[in-house]
């Protein structure tokens, strides 16, 4: 299924009538922003990283509020290249663009290592552990221990319902905010005295720091929805409000918005809500006004008329098995996009994206056209990923090829087995506009400098066996040149114009290249042998069947043995001829 997801951003004020904006949770720290690195981690919160933002603001520079990957690391005494990988994760789930000198506000880095103690939701327990024994042993050939979560886990289930849903993950990051606000906005505000008390106020601007957590969706600042902000005088600075104010006013809205989201769950899960906009409401597939893209399979859901104001910026396509699925920029909702649970199929997407996350998909090829901000691949098996993206991070994958034009270096975090990197292999007409419109160098190219972190992600719920954080986590190989090869993407709409991409815009390595043009050689010396062969006509028609009937018998027999092998491992066998089909 290919769906688009829909966010209800208002509610009935509790006073009857009027509408009342909701408060949302910006996901994107708690997707792409969290880092499995434990001196970044701080159980302590306000006690550990108040005297770290008193330390950074006291030093003797000219902008003692900014801070750079040294600064970051004297300050917490972590190794380099970790401090400027926090720093560039951080730019990477920030809403506003990085600074060019790779500085970031001292603020937003307390926050941004405050909610590093945040654990993601996992998959609830299926009910039928049986039927997924059958197919995922509980001891992992590769590691002899229990796998957190396997692609044919998520494919046997075929549900959501065993999967966090957006309203889930939501609801969850909403809660650990409401609990932790207080700590959040201690480290925000300053002391001031008052009546020889010490009491903690915040500024506006210290307040708009929250916009790295929290946002209204239709669009609104933070300083604007908050009464106690809304009206002030653009030219004067707003008077300091105090600490437990902006408390009690966050809190109530976080209150209101996970009430409001219960009770559409309920009215869900009781039958209430059909053609409503709501969380998880599926909705037809956008591209299937280009029918020829699609499968055989058929591309379920039902549309739901909604106010186009109230879409949220992320696009999904999931469950999909044994079919292609091509999205073009007018079919992608926002500048987000969550590819799931996809079985031995292709995924197109080609258009310009800020963030793209590919989770539990075994046996496909996912193309990401150009993802300004970051991408994440997680729990995926036998999967070929070919994206252009400043960055990208892979966790807990096996057998995966990556084809990878990153302007970053590529972070291998968890459990990964047997994966391996190349440079980037394809394009497609619009790629190089895409690219520059989200931001991505094509002539910075980091795909062969990974960088590897533990074994064990604290952010993680799932346990582990005890022990396993002192196993050496497994990095990837390069690819070997003579295996790889350019991915072709059909033109299949005709897009034509002056600045038509015509090839890789990522300049390949001399070894790859040469290795590229040796085939290429190879094949016109093939081509030039059967034009020079003395044949008539018929006989060149004969030569040209045979080659095409032994082309077919070679695709079937690689169709066919997949096949097999796809039937093996889901604990059935069908013999059927490939004429069949």
């Amino acid at each position: 299924m290919v769906e688009d997801q829909v966010e209800p951003s208002i509610a009935p004020d509790a006073g009857g009538g009027a509408t009342r904006f909701l408060l949302r949770s910006r996901r994107e720290p708690f997707e792409h922003g969290l880092l499995p690195i434990p001196k970044l981690i701080f159980s302590d919160g306000t006690v550990t990283l108040a005297p770290l933002v008193d330390k950074i603001l006291r030093r003797s520079v000219p902008h003692p509020h900014r801070v750079d990957s040294p600064d970051l690391a004297d300050a917490l005494q972590i190794l380099l290249d970790h401090a400027r990988l926090a720093l560039d994760t951080l730019a990477s789930v920030h809403p506003s663009d990085p600074a060019p000198d790779g500085t970031v506000d001292v603020y937003d880095l307390v926050v941004f290592l405050y909610i590093q103690s945040y654990k993601r939701l996992v998959p609830r327990s299926h009910k039928d552990s049986a039927a997924i024994a059958d197919v995922w042993p509980s001891t992992s050939a590769f590691d002899g221990y229990l796998s957190a979560l396997s692609p044919l886990q998520l494919a046997r289930s075929n549900s959501r319902r065993f999967m966090p849903s957006q309203a889930d993950e939501e609801a969850h990051q909403l809660s650990y905010l409401q609990k932790h606000m207080g700590n959040i906005l201690a480290l925000l505000a300053e002391p001031i005295e008052e009546e020889g008390d010490e009491s903690l106020v915040l500024t506006m601007e210290r307040f708009e720091h929250l916009g790295f957590l929290l946002h209204f969706s239709e669009g609104i600042r933070l300083s604007q929805a908050a009464p106690f902000f809304a009206n002030s005088d653009p030219d004067m600075p707003a008077a300091p409000v105090s600490a437990t104010q902006v408390h009690e006013w966050v809190v109530q809205n976080i209150i209101a918005s996970l009430e409001h989201n219960a009770e559409k769950a309920l009215a869900k899960e009781n039958g209430f809500l059909k053609n409503t906009a709501d969380i998880d409401v599926p909705m037809a597939d956008a591209s299937l006004s280009h029918p020829k893209t699609q499968s055989r399979s058929s591309l379920s859901g039902a549309s739901s008329p909604v106010n186009p104001a109230f879409r949220t910026n992320l696009t999904f396509v999931e469950g999909m098995i044994k079919a292609s699925v091509v999205k073009q920029s007018c079919d992608i909702k926002g500048d987000s996009i969550k590819v799931l649970n996809c079985h031995d199929s292709v995924i197109y997407i080609l258009a310009p994206l800020r963030y793209a996350t590919v989770y539990g998909c075994s046996d496909a090829t996912v193309i990401l056209g150009a993802v300004g901000k970051a991408v994440r691949v997680e729990h995926c098996e036998r999967v070929q990923i070919i994206t252009a993206a400043k960055r990208i991070c892979i966790a807990n994958c096996r057998e995966c090829v990556f084809y990878l034009g990153v302007n970053q270096q590529p972070l291998f975090v968890g459990d990964n087995h047997k994966l391996q990197v190349a440079p980037f292999n394809t394009y497609y007409a619009q790629l190089g506009e895409h690219l520059s419109k989200v931001g991505v160098d094509s002539s910075i190219n980091r795909w062969d400098e990974p960088l590897v972190l533990g074994m064990v992600d604290p952010h993680d719920s799932l346990s582990h066996p005890a022990g396993v954080s002192e196993i050496q986590a497994e990095s990837a190989t390069c690819i070997d040149p003579d295996q790889f090869t350019n991915f072709l993407i059909p033109n299949w709409f005709g897009a034509e114009s002056l600045q038509t991409t015509r090839y890789n815009p990522f300049p390949l390595p001399e070894i790859y290249g040469a290795s590229q043009q040796k085939k290429h050689t190879n094949l016109l010396v093939v081509q030039q042998s059967i034009r020079d062969v003395l044949l008539d006509e018929n006989r060149k028609r004969e030569l040209a069947s045979a080659l095409h009937g032994h082309f077919k018998d070679w695709l079937y027999g690689i169709i066919f043995l997949s096949l097999i092998s796809i039937q093996i491992k889901n604990g059935y066998y069908c013999c059927m001829h490939p004429t069949m089909w």
